[in-house]
């Protein structure tokens, strides 16, 4: 899937990475290769917990990818 991920210099260092279509998804990173990296990771660990919250409440999921 492709996520728009925001991007900015850091106040004391490095890189800080934003998911705006995923509330709470953000990572850091020294280099901007780096912060790309992580927030690869962190987004695809904020949907598993989604994942994992709505599977434990019983309800059934179906993943769709869409392009606008």
């Amino acid at each position: 899937m492709v996520y728009r991920v925001i991007i900015e210099k850091g106040e004391d260092f490095g890189y800080v990475a934003h998911c705006p279509a995923i509330p709470g998804c953000h990572s850091q990173g020294n280099t901007m290769e780096e912060v790309i990296e992580n927030i690869k990771d962190a987004i695809r660990g904020c949907l598993s917990a989604l994942d994992e919250k709505l599977i434990s409440k019983g309800k059934e999921l179906v993943s769709v990818e869409v392009t606008v």
